[in-house]
């Protein structure tokens, strides 16, 4: 909020604001460590721009990975074991930001060597406003292994802004419980009720309710994932969409020896493949039987 970081902090055009920042991160780094916290989280509302006209986006983007390693290096020379996450966020206030979302952030980590440094912090409402679900987000930044805390919030889809409600859509919240069991939980991250009161709400006793209600629908949510494991026809029927590639065929593929010579001459021998069908509405159904 601070008029000094207008243009952003990292990739703000000036020198002098890039150092300003360096120097409050250093500090919330040194408070974090002394106070024995578990994670630190980098939010860059800014890190971002207005229009290119005015903008070296080359040159920003290597100011902020510059900044991230920077903020890596002095992490182990305080000795603060602490995860380090980045949560992503495709405008406001920017027009756009350079972290649009886990798989953009993901290729920004990649690219600058710092996939080992950070995980990712993702908040449901700044999924909603990339035009992702929340489960998408999660499941992405799962299955490239960076997955480490969550904002648990959710946004209004007719609205374009960060409403930070609370959650209490118990389909939603399994989805995401159970993108956090196959995670193996999100230790030493968890949840964080990034979330707030309608400005109507105002009774003091409407602040417990929002926070026991989205306490609720996290718990429903995770007892609704143990159903569907106890069950298992939702696994068995994503098992078997891909049985295919349980064949030696398949398992040639996977296994990067797939080359199209191989490929071309079991076409020939095959012939036209027979497509299964999807069964969406029978997966839809399963997982609503859960709720």
């Amino acid at each position: 909020m601070h008029p000094r970081y207008m243009h952003g902090a990292a990739t703000s055009p000036e020198v002098k604001v890039y150092a300003y920042a360096a120097a409050q991160v250093k500090k919330a780094l040194e408070v974090t460590h002394y106070l024995g916290g578990e994670n630190y989280v980098f939010w860059g509302g800014r890190e971002g721009y207005q229009t290119l006209l005015n903008t070296d986006m080359k040159r920003e983007l290597e100011h902020l990975a510059n900044f991230l390693q920077a903020a890596v290096n002095h992490k182990k020379k305080i000795g603060f074991n602490g995860t380090l996450l980045i949560e992503p966020k495709p405008q406001e206030p920017t027009k756009h930001q350079y972290d649009w979302d886990v798989a953009t952030t993901f290729s920004f980590l990649q690219k600058f060597g710092l996939t080992g440094e950070f995980k990712i912090n993702v908040e449901c409402n700044h999924a909603t406003l990339s035009g992702h679900s929340c489960h998408h987000e999660l499941e992405t930044a799962r299955i490239n292994d960076i997955l480490g805390n969550i904002d648990a919030n959710t946004g209004d889809p007719q609205v374009g802004w960060d409403t930070d409600e609370f959650l209490t859509d118990i389909s939603e919240a399994t989805l995401i419980m159970s993108s956090v069991v196959k995670n193996d939980g999100l230790a030493p991250g968890g949840f964080n009720f990034d979330a707030k009161l309608r400005r109507e709400s105002t009774d003091v006793e409407d602040l417990f309710i929002a926070h026991i209600s989205g306490m609720d629908t996290m718990a429903r949510g995770l007892r609704n994932v143990a159903k569907l494991i106890e069950d298992g026809s939702l696994d068995e029927l994503v098992r078997k969409r891909y049985q295919s590639f349980d064949t030696e065929i398949g398992a040639m593929i996977e296994a990067g020896k797939g080359d199209f010579e191989t490929l071309e001459k079991k076409v020939l021998e095959w012939g036209e493949p027979t497509v299964p069908s999807g069964k969406q509405e029978l997966a839809e159904m399963l997982f609503q039987s859960a709720l």
